[in-house]
């Protein structure tokens, strides 16, 4: 055998013991008559010892060849460590080689091989293989894991069953672009890869399944950023003869199993929150509520005076910061600067000081005085010590700017605690989003949500006030899951087609399978997907999923390490049936 221990696992209590044991060179440290080599695998580390008064000098020779990364196996005795190390769990003991066989060379890496590495992002991902070998990564691998289980475990145990669900579909707008894939057999034509498994679960319905979970690889093909890839991973979950209570029930039990088994914690409460009071106080869908810094419109403490500014936004909006009077004008200036940056468009801000002995100051007193500057801290529920921030403008962009500069702050004051948690249901979402470039509605979940009950027959009328059966389950500021209760009737599925747009024609050729379906008793039924992706992350006390993710892309979607996407040759090519033209590159 290659070992009888792991390197992590060895003790004083093993003392005297000879084992076998195999793995990474980490380091060695040659002092000539004695060489000490760290010795590393998934487990932990080992420290080895070859002594020239105890190891032949054959062996001696050997030991002074091993370089970082090589692969070796060792026999020897376990003694006691002269000088015991408390920081590593086998610190207590050493192996003294008898035996040492490399069983593979290695080049220098190109990078260290330990928890703080010299390598920067761009490197390790081409060397990825590399950069698993390292602590902190191996180990997200492993939390991620531990996840998975946990939740396959749980929905086992309330009756889910895991159904697989094909990835060469039909192309369907889902919101996101298409990764489509020609099929050879069937010249111009193609297939997508799913974006979720949507139309799949809701037949596993029909087909009286019940309940129905899948931990599955979705794509999408969008621009990416820290927390999304172009593929990326669901649990999704759907169940039939439910409501949204039953929903919300179901999942709140997930998520309590999650946090006490993965970290130990139990949670309350999960709040609800209508989308419309989330836009209204923190001016996103997904809001962190670990803290406060809630919205309060201004607009009736501020359009009063001489101030343009103010006069002509549609929204006053301002935040109270708490201890924000700490800040020196400079570094007020700086948080100016920070919201008029591209990415968040403000054209500036202004402030009000409340000093301690209950007086202001503010960088508008030319036009507000103190009787006024008290009102704005009245609305906001500034205190002594604080700073009220207000932004101005067309009321979605402000609401926009205000909650980027919210979270901005929060993380300046140390309000986002990777060690609290805090769940919140977002729920009544606008069934229809209006697109302000071509004037039309679409679907802001997908086109099988149901709108709220009794709401259909305004589609017509007020389409923009349809509110949706729809859930989001947000967790520390991010969405971690998302789902709705759908539409299980043919007559209702082909009157939102149709105010999407779709003709009856349209709507035959891509859902006709779906509408045909609903003609042979499907129950009602609705479902749920976490992002698991951004699920483990969070646990993991992180909002960055590639370090969870085993081989990521990089933010231009591509994979460095394989160097993919890449061009197909001529031949492949003229078997798919596409004709293109490869240049040289």
């Amino acid at each position: 055998m290659y070992r009888t221990h792991n390197n992590g696992e060895l003790r004083a209590s093993h003392v005297g013991q000879e084992v076998t044991l195999a793995g990474w060179v980490q380091k060695s440290r040659d002092k000539g008559f004695i060489v000490w080599v760290d010795l590393r695998d998934r487990y932990g580390m080992t420290q080895l010892v070859f002594d020239e008064e105890r190891t032949p000098a054959a062996m001696m020779a050997e030991a002074s060849k091993l370089g970082r990364e090589f692969v070796i196996q060792v026999t020897g005795e376990v003694i006691e460590r002269e000088s015991k190390n408390p920081k590593m769990p086998t610190g207590d003991i050493e192996i003294l080689v008898k035996k040492v066989t490399i069983l593979n060379e290695s080049l220098t890496p190109p990078f260290t091989i330990e928890d703080d590495t010299d390598g920067g992002e761009d490197l390790r991902m081409k060397y990825r293989y590399l950069d698993i070998r390292r602590n902190p990564v191996r180990e997200n691998l492993i939390f991620r894991h531990k996840v998975s289980m946990a939740v396959r475990n749980y929905l086992s145990n309330q009756g889910f069953v895991d159904v697989e669900t094909p990835y060469l579909i039909k192309s369907t707008p889902e919101g996101a672009r298409d990764f489509v894939v020609p099929s050879r057999m069937n010249e111009g034509q193609f297939y997508a890869l799913p974006q979720s498994p949507q139309t799949f679960k809701q037949l596993l319905m029909v087909g009286g399944l019940d309940k129905y979970f899948q931990i599955v690889k979705c794509f999408r093909d969008e621009d990416l950023r820290a927390d999304r890839q172009p593929e990326f991973t669901q649990i999704d979950c759907e169940m039939a003869f439910i409501e949204q209570e039953d929903i919300l029930n179901m999942f709140e039990g997930l998520t309590r199993h999650l946090l006490k088994e993965i970290k130990g914690i139990e949670i309350g409460d999960f709040p609800r929150m209508q989308y419309d009071d989330a836009m209204r106080l923190y001016g996103n869908d997904k809001p962190d509520i670990r803290f406060d810094m809630k919205f309060a419109e201004l607009n009736d403490v501020t359009q009063h005076k001489d101030f343009g500014v103010f006069n002509s936004a549609e929204l006053v909006v301002g935040i109270a910061v708490p201890g924000g009077n700490k800040y020196t004008r400079k570094e007020i200036d700086k948080i100016i600067n920070w919201v008029k940056r591209p990415q968040v468009g403000a054209l500036g801000m202004i402030y009000s000081r409340c000093n301690d002995d209950g007086t202001f100051k503010s960088s508008v007193d030319k036009f507000y005085d103190q009787e006024d500057l008290a009102k704005w801290a009245e609305v906001t529920g500034a205190e002594k010590g604080d700073l009220v921030c207000v932004l101005s403008g067309e009321t979605n962009k402000v609401r926009a700017q205000m909650s980027a500069l919210r979270m901005h702050l929060a993380e300046e004051l140390g309000l986002r605690d990777p060690k609290v948690f805090a769940p919140l249901w977002v729920v009544d979402f606008p069934l229809l989003e209006l697109d302000e470039e071509t004037g039309h509605y679409h679907a802001m979940h997908h086109p099988f949500t149901s709108p709220k009950p009794g709401q259909l027959e305004m589609l017509d009328a007020k389409p923009g006030e349809v509110k949706a059966n729809a859930y989001d389950l947000v967790l520390n500021g991010n969405e971690i899951g998302g789902g709705s209760i759908r539409i299980h009737d043919k007559e209702t599925q082909a009157i939102m087609l149709k105010h999407l747009g779709f003709s009856e024609e349209e709507a035959r050729a891509q859902f006709g399978f779906l509408m045909d379906a609903f003609e042979y008793g499907a129950p009602p039924h609705g479902g749920l997907a976490f992002g698991l992706d951004r699920l483990v992350a969070i646990l993991g006390g992180q909002e960055t999923i590639r370090d969870f993710i085993a081989f990521p892309k990089n933010n231009s979607g591509r994979d460095v390490m394989i160097d993919a996407p890449a061009p197909l040759d001529q031949e492949q090519l003229s078997e798919l049936n596409l004709k293109l033209d490869i240049q040289a590159t």
